[in-house]
């Protein structure tokens, strides 16, 4: 049932991570004339804040030529979370898989009635939000949802190290898939995106695209399908950038140096298998084309260049031509590439097809390879499971029943 949320333009917004895309978030929501508070259990990654702001600038590309810079004085930047949250009626989470854990279950107490939580990228973080709310006896009347993808491509900028209180949007997404848990709660989630200045260019744009459950949204995460078989296989050129090739550190991107066309082929076939798992538990997920695969940007250009009337990319960059579009990374095995696409996004894929009786070899594979190069098995290291995620005892009926009206 939608509610009527126009009671989130006056109240603040409080941003749970100080990241990359947390303090991009922050940044943009402030300078859209929000009261902002930003939140860290590092104190080294917003130390200073009060003192310099956040300069938020970069080419900010996207298709309508949307644009917001400047900087940011925030009104609270806190290592505490009770004090962040109290009062807020927008909760920004932008923080990698690794965190929820911990402030999921630090969040939980402080919830209050009529807030509403975003989070970016989900990464199966609303449902282990909603887990934790039923362990912990919480019944704060909330809405929590999370959406496919960040707002942005974005990146702290840094000088010899050290990082600066800076960030450089690379690009705007102009429309992003979201979904509620449970879905019930749909119209009001998306509805209170008109109230998020960080969603400004997707709803001044092609506007948020609704999910078929939260577990779709996890599909619609491009990051697994891109991020994994072009940093496995391409572990090579990575590895050797600087010490044989001879090119300067930091400056080696999957995008324009890792992708060919025998990775894009895997992609695909990545993709297809995360379809067939989705079709097997009755769920839609976007649908892309087999040639959007071979783009330096892969499928991710669509979310900030959009398509044609026929569904093709309105942007392509060859395979066959240099191309300096992308963001750089990862530069060791230990990036979030590996280290969290694999554990995580992957896992739930293989856990999801053993359970639903779909063959997922392509995937498999990646789990496998990427935890040899780290000496370790995610089959048996990853906590992702479903179990970990509450669904793990639920057959197709109740795990739809609970994804679209929490039951």
């Amino acid at each position: 049932m939608k509610r009527d949320m126009s009671y989130l333009e006056q109240m603040p917004i409080v941003v749970l991570g100080g990241g990359a895309v947390g303090k991009t978030v922050a940044a943009d929501c402030k300078l859209a004339g929000r009261e902002v508070r930003l939140y860290s259990r590092s104190r080294s990654s917003i130390d200073g804040l009060e003192r310099t702001g956040i300069l938020l600038d970069g080419i900010q590309r996207n298709l309508y030529g949307f644009e917001r810079s400047g900087r940011a004085f925030l009104d609270m930047v806190s290592t505490d979370m009770a004090e962040a949250v109290k009062g807020a009626g927008l909760i920004v989470i932008a923080i990698p898989a690794h965190a929820h854990e911990y402030y999921l279950r630090t969040l939980v107490p402080l919830l209050e009635d009529g807030q509403v939580i975003h989070i970016f990228t989900d990464n199966y973080a609303s449902l282990l939000l909603r887990k934790y709310m039923k362990e912990m006896g919480c019944h704060k009347d909330v809405v929590i949802g999370g959406w496919a993808s960040a707002p942005y491509g974005t990146r702290i900028e840094s000088v010899g190290g050290f990082r600066m209180p800076h960030v450089g949007v690379k690009y705007r997404a102009i429309t992003l898939r979201g979904a509620s848990q449970p879905m019930s709660d749909m119209e009001s989630f998306m509805e209170s995106t008109k109230y998020l200045p960080c969603m400004d260019a997707v709803t001044q744009g092609l506007g948020p695209a609704e999910g078929d459950t939260i577990l779709d949204i996890g599909f619609s995460n491009i990051n697994p399908v891109i991020h994994v078989p072009a940093s496995v296989l391409g572990v090579s050129s990575m590895e050797n950038w600087s010490c044989i090739f001879g090119k300067e550190p930091g400056t080696y991107s999957l995008y324009s140096h890792g992708l060919c066309p025998s990775i894009c082929r895997i992609q695909y076939q990545f993709y297809e298998e995360e379809r067939a798992i989705a079709r097997a538990i009755g769920i839609q997920v976007p649908a892309y084309r087999y040639e959007s695969f071979f783009s330096r940007r892969s499928v991710l250009t669509q979310e900030y260049m959009g398509t044609d009337e026929d569904g093709k990319d309105n942007v392509v960059f060859p395979l066959d031509q240099p191309c300096d579009e992308g963001n750089v990374g990862p530069d060791s095995i230990n990036h979030r590439y590996i280290t969290e696409d694999i554990p995580v996004g992957c896992k739930i894929y293989h856990d999801l097809g053993v359970k639903f009786g779909v063959p997922t070899p392509i995937i498999d594979s990646m789990i496998v390879l990427g935890g040899a190069m780290h000496e370790t098995n995610y089959f048996e290291t990853s906590r992702y499971n479903l179990d970990y995620l509450g669904i793990g005892k639920m057959g197709r009926k109740e795990l739809l029943e609970y994804l679209y009206n929490g039951k």
